[in-house]
Protein backbone atom coordinates (compact mmCIF):
# COMPACT_ATOMS: atom_id res chain seq x y z
CA UNK A 1 0.00 0.00 0.00
CA UNK A 2 1.62 3.50 -0.94
CA UNK A 3 1.16 6.76 0.73
CA UNK A 4 -0.86 9.58 -1.42
CA UNK A 5 1.49 11.69 -2.99
CA UNK A 6 4.14 9.69 -3.32
CA UNK A 7 5.83 7.68 -6.46
CA UNK A 8 8.65 5.41 -4.60
CA UNK A 9 8.07 2.15 -6.34
CA UNK A 10 11.29 0.26 -6.45
CA UNK A 11 10.83 0.83 -10.00
CA UNK A 12 11.06 4.35 -10.10
CA UNK A 13 13.94 4.69 -7.69
CA UNK A 14 16.19 2.06 -9.37
CA UNK A 15 15.65 4.00 -12.26
CA UNK A 16 16.75 7.36 -11.14
CA UNK A 17 19.86 6.15 -9.39
CA UNK A 18 20.93 3.87 -12.33
CA UNK A 19 20.43 0.44 -9.75
CA UNK A 20 22.87 1.97 -7.32
CA UNK A 21 21.03 1.20 -3.76
CA UNK A 22 22.95 3.23 -1.48
CA UNK A 23 25.54 6.33 -1.83
CA UNK A 24 29.47 5.96 -1.79
CA UNK A 25 31.05 5.01 1.58
CA UNK A 26 32.88 7.99 1.51
CA UNK A 27 29.65 10.35 0.37
CA UNK A 28 30.03 14.09 2.74
CA UNK A 29 25.99 13.73 2.81
CA UNK A 30 24.34 13.39 5.94
CA UNK A 31 21.05 14.66 6.85
CA UNK A 32 22.23 18.35 7.87
CA UNK A 33 24.80 18.83 5.45
CA UNK A 34 24.25 21.95 3.52
CA UNK A 35 23.83 21.55 -0.09
CA UNK A 36 24.10 25.09 -2.41
CA UNK A 37 23.99 24.62 -6.19
CA UNK A 38 27.36 25.76 -8.08
CA UNK A 39 25.05 26.07 -11.32
CA UNK A 40 22.32 26.19 -13.36
CA UNK A 41 20.33 23.02 -14.99
CA UNK A 42 20.91 22.16 -18.39
CA UNK A 43 19.07 21.30 -20.98
CA UNK A 44 18.88 17.55 -21.38
CA UNK A 45 19.46 17.21 -17.21
CA UNK A 46 17.73 13.97 -15.65
CA UNK A 47 14.94 15.83 -14.11
CA UNK A 48 15.35 15.01 -10.30
CA UNK A 49 19.22 16.98 -10.85
CA UNK A 50 17.30 20.10 -12.08
CA UNK A 51 14.82 20.37 -10.13
CA UNK A 52 17.76 19.61 -7.02
CA UNK A 53 19.87 22.74 -8.35
CA UNK A 54 16.55 24.43 -8.64
CA UNK A 55 15.94 24.06 -4.80
CA UNK A 56 19.45 24.53 -3.50
CA UNK A 57 20.35 27.88 -5.33
CA UNK A 58 20.06 29.28 -1.13
CA UNK A 59 21.56 26.40 1.12
CA UNK A 60 19.42 23.86 1.79
CA UNK A 61 19.86 20.53 4.23
CA UNK A 62 19.85 17.32 2.83
CA UNK A 63 16.56 16.41 4.76
CA UNK A 64 14.86 19.29 3.34
CA UNK A 65 15.63 18.97 -0.26
CA UNK A 66 14.75 14.70 0.05
CA UNK A 67 11.53 15.76 1.68
CA UNK A 68 10.85 18.76 -1.24
CA UNK A 69 11.29 15.97 -3.95
CA UNK A 70 9.21 13.31 -1.94
CA UNK A 71 12.24 10.72 -2.07
CA UNK A 72 13.75 8.82 0.14
CA UNK A 73 16.77 10.06 1.79
CA UNK A 74 19.18 7.38 0.84
CA UNK A 75 17.60 8.40 -3.24
CA UNK A 76 18.24 11.66 -2.70
CA UNK A 77 21.90 11.36 -1.49
CA UNK A 78 22.70 9.29 -4.48
CA UNK A 79 21.77 12.07 -6.42
CA UNK A 80 23.56 14.69 -4.85
CA UNK A 81 26.57 12.24 -5.23
CA UNK A 82 26.17 12.40 -8.49
CA UNK A 83 25.78 16.40 -8.86
CA UNK A 84 28.84 16.76 -6.27
CA UNK A 85 31.12 14.70 -9.04
CA UNK A 86 29.82 16.57 -11.61
CA UNK A 87 30.95 20.16 -9.94
CA UNK A 88 27.25 20.99 -9.89
CA UNK A 89 26.69 21.15 -5.97
CA UNK A 90 29.15 21.90 -2.90
CA UNK A 91 28.07 20.46 0.70
CA UNK A 92 28.88 22.08 3.50
CA UNK A 93 28.10 20.99 7.21
CA UNK A 94 26.64 23.67 9.27
CA UNK A 95 29.09 25.23 12.29
CA UNK A 96 29.92 22.97 14.68
CA UNK A 97 29.20 24.20 18.69
CA UNK A 98 31.91 25.30 20.43
CA UNK A 99 33.80 22.89 22.58
CA UNK A 100 32.83 24.19 26.11
CA UNK A 101 35.11 23.84 28.86
CA UNK A 102 33.90 21.72 31.38
CA UNK A 103 35.10 24.12 34.34
CA UNK A 104 32.51 26.66 33.37
CA UNK A 105 29.68 24.21 33.40
CA UNK A 106 30.76 23.65 36.34
CA UNK A 107 30.56 27.22 37.54
CA UNK A 108 27.57 27.32 35.37
CA UNK A 109 25.77 24.43 37.98
CA UNK A 110 26.63 25.90 40.60
CA UNK A 111 25.21 29.24 40.26
CA UNK A 112 21.94 28.23 38.74
CA UNK A 113 22.37 26.21 42.35
CA UNK A 114 22.49 28.97 44.40
CA UNK A 115 20.16 30.90 42.70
Amino acid sequence: MSRPGRDDSPDRLYTLTGGRAHAAPDSPFDLVTLVVAESAPVPGMQSEHAEILRITRHPTSVVELAAELSLPVSITKILLTDLLAAGRVSARHPKKAAVIDPDVLEQVLVGLRNL
